[in-house]
């Protein structure tokens, strides 16, 4: 069979590193091009991955035309993803962007259309959706464990953006603080914020753990740090036709998740009718409460298959078996997930409940 081509364009967020690594890795894949419009940015990357100089671009149309890629990762900051969308998609590329879906429900459904035009395949990446607490949460769900799901508790985070690069290589506090003023993620007009960088993985892999239902209406509120326009913490509780759910973000947790689990910890914990489960970030067990052990028990995670660990494994398998992307990187799934995040940012700024946008 015949290799497939990666370009990895924009890098805005590091987690850009993360996915070339999963196509580095990958058996049947090559990254034949990298783009970004300051070059400095991609050089760790072309060093970690043996990148050669003239596979790497300053200008992206050069960096599509010259490789002619089969699968693009993007990575820009949260307000430019429609934006970078419309300039690749018409290059017929499939595209894979790194979360959160957008910055609005607009821009989601531009990409939307802009992709169904081009004819590929567009996912969202959810870097928690590889996690194998919450796969193995899901697949006990699918399997009825607990029931119907009622309820979807969400706390997640860390200490913040700007304390971890790429493969989670720890930064310093003196990084922090010289980036802080000039980083996107603290910037407001770029998508910046606790709320839009870490709300759409609760209320996106809540979707998937329900199934697709949406809630009726939203409530959220916002720290107000001072000397920044963003938030960082925001607490949203979701009005459903069964019951509440809430959706917790942070950022400024007292340990990174993947180090040590803060607490509260980082993670899910989901009720049903006949049950609960609780799936905590990078645990090697979830929690399995049910009529059988109502004290509850611990059972361990599933060792997943190649195509259920990252996103270029499952972009792969998807378009080789002729399936097509579902769960938590699909566009229906990340959709509801990116209509609870709207309503939630106009909540918190008019401070009143309102009915999900539509």
């Amino acid at each position: 069979m015949a290799r497939w081509k990666i370009a990895g364009i924009n890098f805005d967020h590091f987690h850009m590193g993360d996915n070339l690594r999963c196509a580095h890795e990958h058996p049947e894949c090559d990254i034949v091009g990298l783009a970004d419009e300051q070059p400095q940015r991609m050089q760790d990357a072309a060093d970690a991955f043996s990148i050669s100089p003239n596979r790497l671009f300053a200008d992206y149309r050069q960096c599509l035309e010259q490789t002619q890629p089969d699968i693009v990762i993007l990575c820009p900051a949260a307000a430019r993803h429609g934006q970078w969308t419309a300039k690749v998609a018409p290059y017929g590329v499939h595209l894979i962007v790194e979360k959160p879906f957008a910055a609005s429900l607009a821009e989601a459904d531009s990409m939307i259309e802009a992709m169904r035009a081009s004819g590929k395949t567009l996912a969202i990446n959810w870097p928690l959706a590889w996690v194998p607490a919450h796969r193995t949460a899901k697949r006990l769900l699918d399997e009825g464990a607990i029931g119907d799901v009622l309820e979807v508790h969400y706390y997640d985070g860390n200490r913040g953006p700007l304390w971890h690069a790429a493969d989670k290589i720890e930064r310093t506090a003196a990084d922090v603080a010289r980036e802080k003023s000039s980083s996107w993620f603290y910037r407001a007009d770029a998508g910046g914020g606790a709320l839009q960088d870490y709300l759409g993985y609760g209320t996106t892999l809540g979707a998937w753990f329900m199934n697709g239902r949406k809630p009726l209406e939203v409530t959220a509120v916002v720290d107000q740090p001072q000397g920044l326009e963003v938030d960082e913490h925001a607490i949203v509780v979701a009005r459903y036709e069964f019951g509440l759910s809430k959706f917790e973000t942070r950022w400024g947790t007292f340990t990174d998740p993947w180090t040590h689990q803060p607490q509260p910890k980082c993670g899910f914990v989901i009720v049903g009718e006949a049950g609960t489960i609780s799936s905590y970030d990078y645990q090697p067990s979830v929690r399995l409460q049910d009529q059988r052990t109502p004290a509850g028990r611990d059972i361990p995670v599933d060792t997943l298959p190649l195509h259920q660990r990252n996103p270029i494994a499952y972009m792969i398998d998807c378009l080789e078996n002729g399936r097509e992307i579902q769960g938590p990187l699909s566009v229906e799934i990340s959709r509801i997930g990116q209509q609870i995040v709207d309503t939630a940012v106009q909540s918190a700024a008019q401070k009143r409940t309102l009915p999900l946008i539509e």
